[in-house]
C-alpha cells in the first residue's frame, strides 16, 4: 500500500483545476506531449466550449516510484454531488485557490465536504504568474479558513508549470497511504458509471478491501445483481486493462450488464469467492432543488427520450426523473436538478449526444402542501397544486446562502438580497485589507430557493462587477403564500408555461413573462392575445398585431369598391380560419427559453 496515493483537486469554478491536472499529466509523462490538449480530462464537447468541468474524471499517474490516483472534480455549485462522491474515494485533497481572486464561496463549501470525510488538505495557490496575484493576502485568507501555517501553503502556476513538482511531492509526503486490507472480504465502492453500447455498464470503482480479477463472479450488494468481470483496469486517462485491482486502487470494471438500473452509484461490489457481509456506507442521497418537465417535441420520440434519460442518469447520479403525462405536451418526464445550470447542461446533452429536440417546462421548486383534510403531499409541478378550497397552507424550501464579496460591494449585495426576500444573518471578514487591498467579507443569509434558481447568480455578478461568489444548501421549509399562475395564448392555457409564484409578486412576474413572449412569438395572420391569469382573473396582458397581407397590391386602378371587396374577403377568410381552429399558435422553443431565462 505504501506507494499508492489517492487524491482529488477541489476549488471554486475557474480557479485552474483542469489546467493543474494537465500539468500533472505532463510532468508525470502519463500522456505523450504530442497527444496533450488543453483541459484533457474535460472530455465532453460542452465542457471544452464552456471552460467548466461537469463530470469527475479519474486518472492514474506514476511519479518518483509512486502510483498517484487523481480525480479531477467540478467547481460549480450545481455539480457538488460529483465532488462529494470523489472525496469519498480518496485520502487527500488539493485545495486550489486563485492567487488573484482569493477564497470564493464554493472553495469553502467544497472544503467543508472534504473535512467531513476527514481528508488531508493540501492548500495550493495557483496563478501566481498573474500581475494582480496577491500571495500574501490570499495566504492570510487560507490561514484564517483552515488554521494552517504559512509554510504549509504551496504556490504554483498551472499555466507555466512553475511549482508543479513541489505540489506533486507534497501529495506524496502529506497524503496518507490506503490501509492494507488485502486479505479481508472483497468490497469496492462504485463512485461513477457510464454505458458502452458493446460492453454494457462500465463502473468506476475504489477498491476498499480485497481484490477483484478479470473473470471473477461479482455481486452488487444493493441491487443483488450478479455479473462476470469482462475486464478490469485503470484510467490513464483512457481505459487501460490490468486484469486485477487490489485494495486502495482506483479503476474501472466492465460488467457486461445491459439493464441500467442494476448498477447504481454508491453500491458495493463483492466477489462470490470472498463475499462481504456488510456493504460500505455509500453516499448520502442527494435532494434535487429544481424541477422541470421534459417532453419530446415529437410524440414518437418518447421511447428515445426514456432511453437517453436512463443513460444520462447512469452518468449523472444527481439527476432525478419520473414519468409524467401532460394533456398538452403528451408523455414525458418530471426531472429534478441541483440548479439551473444542471438543467441547461442536461438539455444540451440530450440534444448533442442523442439528437433529441425537447420542450422544457418552466422550472419550479418542491413545495409541501398541507390540505384541510390533514393530508400532506409534495408537489413538483404547478399542475399538481390542489384547488384553493382544499389547501390549508403551503411550505416552500429555504436555503442557507453564503456570499463572498469585496467590502465596497456589500451595500449592492444587501439591496439585491432584500429584493429577493432574503433574511440577513451575519457577516465575517476573510482578510484584513492590508496594503491598500479591499477587505473581503462573507455574508450569511437565509433565502427562499425560488428566489435563487432563476437569475439571482447573474444579478449578483452584475451588482458586484463579477467579483462575488456564492454557495447554498438546504435549511428547511417555511410557510408561504404561493399561487398558480397560468399563461394564456389566444385564450388557450399553455401548460408548459404555468408556474407557481408568490401572490404579492404575481403581477410583476406575469407582466415580465407576457412582455418576453410578445418579443419572441412570431406574428400570425390574426391578433394574438397573451395573458397571465390567477384563477379566472387576468392580471397582465399584451397583444401581437396581425401580420397583414396586402391583398390590394395587384390592383392598378378602377373603382374603390374593388379594393373594399378584396378586404372584406380577407376579413371573412380570417374569421373562418379562427372558427375552424386553424388560428392556434405554435410556440417555438426560443419562446420557452425566453420564459425560462426571464
Amino acid at each position: 500500500m505504501d506507494p499508492i496515493r489517492n487524491f482529488c483537486i477541489i476549488a471554486h469554478i475557474d480557479h485552474g483545476k483542469s489546467t493543474l491536472a494537465d500539468r500533472f499529466l505532463e510532468v508525470t509523462n502519463t500522456v505523450e506531449k504530442r497527444n496533450m490538449t488543453s483541459q484533457l480530462l474535460d472530455q465532453m464537447d460542452i465542457e471544452q466550449e464552456r471552460g467548466i468541468t461537469i463530470k469527475l474524471q479519474p486518472v492514474r499517474m506514476k511519479y518518483a516510484g509512486y502510483i498517484l490516483n487523481l480525480i479531477d472534480t467540478p467547481g460549480h455549485v450545481d455539480f457538488t454531488y460529483e465532488v462529494s462522491r470523489s472525496l469519498a474515494a480518496v485520502e487527500g485533497a488539493i485545495l486550489l485557490v486563485d492567487a488573484s481572486q482569493g477564497v470564493q464561496a464554493q472553495t469553502i463549501a467544497n472544503l467543508y465536504l472534504a473535512l467531513d470525510q476527514n481528508l488531508t488538505i493540501i492548500p495550493v495557490l495557483n496563478k501566481i504568474d498573474l500581475p494582480n496575484a496577491d500571495v500574501a493576502k490570499v495566504s492570510e485568507e487560507i490561514i484564517h479558513l483552515i488554521g494552517c501555517k504559512k509554510k504549509d501553503i504551496l504556490t504554483c502556476s498551472a499555466k507555466t508549470g512553475e511549482g508543479i513538482p513541489e505540489v506533486l511531492q507534497a501529495v506524496i509526503d502529506r497524503t496518507p497511504a490506503p490501509k492494507d486490507t488485502t486479505h479481508q472480504a472483497t468490497r469496492a465502492m462504485i463512485f461513477d458509471s457510464f454505458y458502452d453500447d458493446y460492453r454494457g455498464v462500465i463502473a468506476s470503482i475504489r477498491m476498499q478491501d480485497g481484490q477483484i480479477k478479470k473473470g471473477d463472479s461479482v455481486t452488487f450488494m444493493g441491487t443483488k445483481a450478479t455479473a462476470e468481470v469482462l475486464d478490469i483496469g485503470h484510467y490513464a486517462p483512457a481505459i487501460t486493462s490490468d486484469g486485477i485491482l487490489e485494495n486502495g486502487q482506483i479503476g474501472y470494471i466492465v460488467t457486461g450488464l445491459k439493464e441500467l438500473g442494476l448498477v447504481s452509484v454508491g453500491d458495493t461490489i463483492t466477489t462470490k469467492a470472498h463475499t462481504a457481509k456488510e456493504p460500505l456506507p455509500g453516499y448520502k442521497k442527494v435532494n434535487p432543488m429544481v424541477f422541470a418537465g421534459i417532453f419530446p417535441e415529437e410524440g414518437d420520440d418518447y421511447n428515445a427520450l426514456r432511453d437517453a434519460t436512463d443513460k444520462l442518469k447512469l452518468n449523472d447520479s444527481a439527476l432525478f426523473y419520473e414519468p409524467e403525462h401532460s394533456q398538452a405536451l403528451g408523455f414525458g418526464f418530471r426531472c429534478g436538478f441541483l440548479g439551473m445550470l444542471h438543467l441547461e447542461i442536461f438539455q444540451e446533452r440530450l440534444r448533442r449526444e442523442f439528437g433529441l429536440n425537447i420542450i422544457a417546462t418552466v422550472p419550479s421548486v418542491a413545495y409541501h402542501i398541507y390540505k384541510t383534510n390533514k393530508e400532506e403531499l409534495t408537489i413538483k409541478s404547478p399542475q399538481d397544486l390542489p384547488t384553493v378550497q382544499e389547501i390549508d397552507y403551503i411550505e416552500e424550501p429555504w436555503m442557507i446562502i453564503d456570499i463572498i464579496t469585496p467590502e465596497h460591494y456589500i451595500g449592492n449585495v444587501m439591496g439585491l438580497v432584500a429584493e429577493r426576500k432574503g433574511e440577513y444573518q451575519n457577516t465575517e471578514y476573510l482578510s484584513s485589507g492590508t496594503g491598500g487591498q479591499a477587505k473581503r467579507a462573507m455574508l450569511h443569509y437565509h433565502m427562499p430557493l425560488a428566489s435563487i434558481i432563476t437569475d439571482f447568480y447573474d444579478k449578483l455578478k452584475t451588482v458586484t462587477s463579477g467579483y462575488a461568489s456564492m454557495s447554498y444548501e438546504l435549511h428547511g421549509y417555511r410557510k408561504s403564500n404561493v399561487v398558480k399562475m397560468d399563461i394564456l395564448i389566444s385564450d388557450e392555457p399553455v401548460e408548459a408555461l404555468s408556474l407557481l409564484v408568490w401572490e404579492d409578486e404575481a403581477f410583476r412576474i406575469g407582466k415580465k413573462i407576457v412582455n418576453s413572449l410578445k418579443d419572441t412569438l412570431p406574428k400570425q395572420q390574426f391578433v394574438i392575445k397573451i395573458q397571465a391569469a390567477l384563477g379566472g382573473k387576468i392580471i397582465a396582458g399584451e397583444r401581437i398585431s396581425a401580420l397583414r397581407k396586402d391583398v390590394t397590391a395587384k390592383l392598378y386602378g378602377g373603382d374603390v369598391t374593388r379594393k373594399r371587396k378584396l378586404l372584406e374577403k380577407q376579413k371573412k377568410g380570417k374569421k373562418k380560419m379562427l372558427a375552424r381552429g386553424k388560428g392556434k399558435v405554435t410556440i417555438p422553443p426560443e419562446a420557452y427559453l425566453a420564459v425560462l431565462k426571464r
